[in-house]
């Protein structure tokens, strides 16, 4: 409305200079007046002519590329920008003195990302405009149309038009790789040697049935009284080594992360992505149990789908639980199964987390915390609850950083 405004009052100032030129012309007469009025009427026509500059025909597309590199071809993580390319055509004769260019960025939660820059059109009236976005927070993100703005030599009136369509992706949470954290592995054969099989488990030499013959299977592992029978190649099937099931459960209580809510919720997100994608990649049935105003729960598995799968909801989560971490635990209650290895992030501290912990090893599963701590907590305080757990065998991990992660687990340092 304000826009609309503007634009009647500026004609209403041009028809007033108008009115008075052509008075002027009337009354006056004489080489000065004339010439003032036809000046005039050929600004005026000048002006009306840029209702047809060809600005709402344009035209153009947008690229898009992490910096350093020429096309998006993988995934970005959180804290990554994005190097923004747009080409620009303006059909007709129209003489444009620049072109403003305003393109919108919106995330999921309702968050905008305005930009503005201008170019010069060339004698082919198609210009190029770059910019770079500030560093992306984890989540989906969708470009939509492009606006184009165009004014008349004296800046009075401004024409507009938009081209390009809506172009979605998205931002996963920021990852640490972990070389060697030896504390999943050693579930094995160790305390947490409850496991399912899994099919990239390693094969063990005893035989465990038949199975059709695949393309590039060795002789040896050819069945041949089973060819025999069926007619059709057939190969043994050999029993797999049993992989532990390993569940993160992420507290997404805010109350937790007080003073530093944004920050070390961020933290905690990007330790879970971490664990999942360092289990994962080790062919380690990775699940997670995601504690918020509802229950998420991915059951354990492995493969490139279940890591999709919890990258995805890991992009999207936010702290919106409205119970401690114990109280949250008693709700999924039903959705825990004994026999796994569960790695507890939180920025709970005391009595509620000695109870969860608990509250898990009489369920038949093995604790392990990842405490998310403060930029600003002292290392000497509060630190009786974490003794308790110590003493009870549970691993107690702290950290307050996201690079403090692989050191602080590979190294086995323990709060």
């Amino acid at each position: 409305m304000a826009s609309v405004k503007s634009a009647k009052l500026r004609w209403q100032l041009v028809a007033v200079v108008y009115t008075t030129s052509l008075f002027y012309f009337l009354f006056q007469g004489g080489k000065t007046s004339f010439m003032l009025f036809i000046i005039l009427n050929m600004l005026l026509f000048y002006l009306v002519l840029g209702r047809w500059s060809g600005i709402n025909k344009v035209s153009g597309s947008r690229a898009y590329a992490s910096p350093g590199t020429t096309a998006l071809d993988q995934s970005l993580s959180a804290g990554s920008s994005l190097d923004v390319s747009l080409n620009v055509k303006i059909p007709g004769y129209y003489p444009l003195p620049y072109v403003i260019v305003r393109d919108k960025l919106h995330r999921h939660n309702g968050q905008k990302l305005e930009f503005e820059t201008s170019f010069v059109p060339n004698w082919k009236r198609s210009g190029q405009v770059v910019y770079q976005t500030p560093p992306l927070q984890r989540g989906e993100y969708r470009f939509t149309q492009t606006e184009c703005i165009s004014y008349d030599v004296f800046g009075l009136f401004e024409q507009t038009g938009q081209f390009g369509s809506e172009t979605v992706f998205s931002v996963l949470p920021q990852t640490v790789p972990l070389r060697q954290w030896h504390g999943v592995q050693r579930g094995i054969r160790g305390p947490y040697s409850h496991a399912i099989a899994s099919r990239s488990a390693k094969e063990t030499t005893q035989i465990n049935g038949v199975r059709e013959y695949l393309y590039g299977d060795r002789l040896s592992r050819v069945h041949w009284n089973a060819t025999a029978k069926t007619g059709e190649w057939k190969s043994k099937a050999f029993e797999r080594e049993s992989l532990p099931r390993t569940l993160v459960v992420l507290d997404r209580n805010p109350a937790g992360y007080r003073g530093e809510l944004t920050a070390r919720f961020e933290l905690a997100v990007s330790a879970a992505a971490s664990l999942l994608e360092n289990g994962l990649k080790e062919d380690t049935a990775m699940g997670l149990l995601s504690l918020g105003e509802s229950m998420t729960m991915v059951s354990p598995k492995s493969g490139m789908d279940q890591r999709n799968l919890l990258m995805k909801h890991l992009t999207f989560v936010d702290a919106d639980a409205s119970r401690p971490l114990y109280a949250s635990l008693q709700r999924a209650d039903s959705l825990l199964e004994p026999g796994c290895f569960a790695i507890v992030i939180t920025s709970e501290e005391g009595a509620d987390v000695i109870r969860s912990m608990e509250w898990l090893s009489r369920k038949g599963i093995i604790p392990c915390l990842l405490y998310i701590s403060s930029s600003v907590d002292k290392l000497n305080q509060h630190t009786s609850w974490k003794q308790v757990l110590r003493e009870r065998g549970w691993p107690v991990f702290e950290i307050r950083q996201l690079q403090e992660l692989p050191v602080v687990l590979e190294g086995g340092s323990i709060a």
